[in-house]
């Protein structure tokens, strides 16, 4: 492996790895609002609680990140993940969350060119390894975005994730 492509695949870990922790830093922050009754709260009848899209999240973290990046068996009964409507507190599915997202970080770093470049059959889609990579983190930052929006509807607040960071300065050039 050229010293470029090895370069290539660290910062390319480094950055998924963090887009997907910013998404958790929201999940966190998001859950630290609401209250144990408003997890299982669905908006209307055709959407979904919090607790619903946690589950969610957990069921797609682990067939894409677990089963198809790192070559688990794919165990996943996706249908549940909408059904529920209790049963787990907001902590034990963090808990959950934290773990996967845990095991999937470790297997974007570990993951080898080859292997980011592999095309395998997820659900019915056919994706490199790098397109699940690029799945992971935008199917996590989609969800993380109701989660907070919805956060926003229970509890009329702003969930100040930048807070103290300057996000009106323009981009300058060096």
């Amino acid at each position: 492996m050229s010293q470029y492509q090895s370069k290539w695949q660290e910062e390319f870990a480094k950055n998924a790895n963090y887009r997907i922790d910013e998404s958790l830093r929201m999940i966190r922050r998001s859950l630290d609002q609401l209250d144990e009754n408003d997890i299982w709260l669905r908006p209307n009848p055709v959407s979904n609680s919090v607790g619903n899209l946690l589950s969610h999240l957990c069921g797609n973290l682990t067939q894409y990140g677990i089963a198809s990046l790192c070559g688990y068996p794919d165990i996943r009964e996706r249908h549940l993940e909408f059904s529920v409507s209790g049963g787990l507190t907001k902590s034990q599915l963090l808990e959950k969350l934290e773990k996967i997202v845990a095991e999937v970080k470790n297997g974007i770093d570990s993951c080898s060119i080859e292997e980011l470049l592999r095309v395998r059959d997820v659900q019915t889609f056919k994706m490199s390894g790098l397109g699940v990579v690029m799945h992971l983190v935008e199917h996590l930052s989609y969800h993380t975005g109701q989660i907070a929006f919805w956060t926003k509807i229970l509890k009329n607040k702003d969930l100040g994730f930048y807070d103290g960071i300057g996000l009106n300065s323009n981009n300058s050039e060096k």
